[in-house]
């Protein structure tokens, strides 16, 4: 499971023209399931997003996470940061997901975020989204259950 996390004053999601998810104060969270993705994937990530201190404190220092500041999250799937570029022009997505698997992770992450008391908002899986956001710092980071230690 891949995430880009963005720390943002305001985030948010359209379709077909209407606004489908929107947060102030928070993280705008781009999520691709990788094909192997299972529950502790999930838990990893529902973790990171709410436990990574990449607030600001009162110096100016990152040092206060999503729950600390009482922030909100914009979950949007995005299938996309599976993508492999490493060879020719076309992007490969073999690495990920297959549809239904991607939605019933993606939905459970979601769920799972709200679980522990954190405002939820998303797009619509597979739906053509338009996404707008104020990025705050601008802060961004890659996070990937695949990666950790």
């Amino acid at each position: 499971m891949r995430a880009v996390l963005q720390r943002v004053t305001r985030a948010s999601v359209e379709v077909d023209g209407s606004v489908v998810g929107r947060i102030h104060h928070g993280l705008m969270v781009l999520l691709g399931v990788a094909k192997g993705d299972n529950e502790s994937d999930i838990a990893y990530m529902v973790e990171k997003v709410r436990s990574l201190r990449i607030f600001s404190d009162e110096q100016g220092k990152m040092n206060r996470s999503l729950t600390d500041v009482d922030g909100a999250v914009l979950l949007v799937s995005q299938f996309t940061l599976l993508g492999r570029t490493d060879n020719g022009r076309r992007p490969s997505f073999d690495e990920a997901a297959l549809p239904d698997l991607a939605k019933r992770l993606y939905e459970q992450v979601a769920a799972d975020l709200r679980a522990c008391g954190t405002s939820v908002e998303t797009g619509v899986f597979a739906a053509h989204m338009s996404v707008t956001l104020v990025n705050d710092g601008p802060v961004t980071f890659v996070v990937d259950s695949r990666e950790r230690r």
